[in-house]
């Protein structure tokens, strides 16, 4: 028996906005209020509010929880200070993705939260723990807790947002670091209050645009997007959908689960190489990818943009070469709102994968000329 779709605490808030729902991982989230490129506009030129609920929230702690996540992800934890974050990914033994997402040590002593992928919270719970049990970690020295039900999640993105964002929440303790959510730079992570309970804010997004993620209990969430929305008004701040969200980190070229990674793919194959550190020791998946580090890969996953007019490319369509045969698969593929053309990723055998090479999209039985281009798509003038 299919489940039910499940609902974020903001579910009202979207029908009250004219959110266009459709389900998307178990969840009825909206992909649209206005359209797909105002909300994308919006967020280029001034800002832009996204539910992010349905995103999962684990919490690790104990003594030995910055060496358990070391060896669980392929990003060095070590690096982490209290009030830092970083991109990493959890992978299989075969180099596989089982999931990408964000690291933020929140405080000492080693108490950690991860943010990851709605699509993927299961199966990462039970892959953690089912680490955490074959490791020679003892259970005493690790707490793992899932959160998921118990926060929620406001991503508020755009160029405008900095100037107005520190009318909505106030600092922790007087004797905080980071008085003030603008004083957040890349990566970093704070506390704050709002009606009196703690939250936290994070410098990140998935737009590549300067912003702020918000997590909070579930129960005050749908008054920080109030909030949110009122103090935004002078950054002409609007609600954006999972349409805008996705053309957004298109143009960025950040991966989506379930299209750039997979448990087939791995991150050296997706050029995210950067975040594995391959010199911090053992961790899972660490000799697949150091092999494929010293012996190279047969693909490559790159960005392309249409040369021509063409309808927008879409994943599963077909890369070409020249001369038609095919070399790769498209994974993500849409209309770009900020360059008024077809772009997309997609994964193409090694020897076509550098910038300048042309290549062909098969879309609806025709072949339409494209390029291999540098990465990001989207760059600000």
């Amino acid at each position: 028996m299919e489940q039910p779709l499940k609902k974020t605490s903001l579910y009202d808030r979207h029908v009250a906005h004219g959110g266009k729902m459709v389900p998307f991982g178990g969840w009825d989230m909206p992909v649209q209020y206005s359209s797909i490129k105002d909300e994308h506009l919006a967020v280029r030129k001034h800002g832009g509010l996204f539910d992010i609920c349905h995103m999962g929230e684990f919490k690790v702690s104990g003594s030995s929880a910055k060496a358990f996540l070391n060896h669980l992800l392929t990003n060095n934890v070590e690096k982490l200070q209290p009030g830092d974050g970083q991109y990493t990914l959890m992978c299989q033994a075969s180099g596989g993705v089982v999931d990408d997402l964000y690291l933020y040590c929140l405080e000492e002593p080693d108490v950690y939260l991860l943010i990851v992928n709605a699509s993927r919270l299961e199966d990462d719970w039970q892959w953690m723990l089912d680490a955490l049990s074959k490791s020679t970690f003892q259970p005493s020295d690790v707490t793992c807790e899932n959160l998921s039900d118990q926060l929620g999640a406001i991503a508020v993105q755009g160029p405008k947002v900095r100037s107005w964002i520190d009318t909505c929440f106030s600092s922790v303790t007087s004797d905080q670091a980071i008085a003030s959510v603008s004083q957040l730079k890349k990566n970093q992570i704070a506390a704050f209050q709002f009606e009196n309970q703690q939250i936290w804010v994070g410098g990140t997004g998935y737009t590549g645009e300067d912003g702020f993620e918000i997590v909070a209990p579930n129960e005050i969430i749908p008054a920080i997007w109030d909030t949110l929305l009122s103090k935004g008004h002078v950054g002409c701040i609007q609600p954006a959908g999972l349409g805008a969200r996705d053309t957004l980190r298109t143009e960025m070229c950040y991966p989506l689960y379930g299209h750039e990674l997979t448990t087939e793919t791995s991150p050296i194959e997706a050029g995210l190489g950067f975040f594995v550190d391959l010199e911090k020791g053992d961790f899972l998946g660490r000799s697949a990818l150091a092999a494929q580090k010293e012996q190279g890969v047969a693909r490559r996953c790159v960005a392309f943009q249409m040369t021509g007019r063409s309808a927008p490319p879409r994943p599963e369509y077909a890369v070409l070469s020249d001369e038609g045969e095919p070399i790769g698969t498209v994974t993500s593929g849409t209309s770009s709102p900020s360059l008024n053309n077809g772009i997309g990723m997609a994964y193409v055998n090694k020897p076509f994968a550098k910038p300048g090479q042309s290549i062909a999209i098969e879309i609806r039985g025709r072949s339409f000329p494209a390029e291999i281009v540098k990465k990001p798509i989207y760059r600000k003038a």
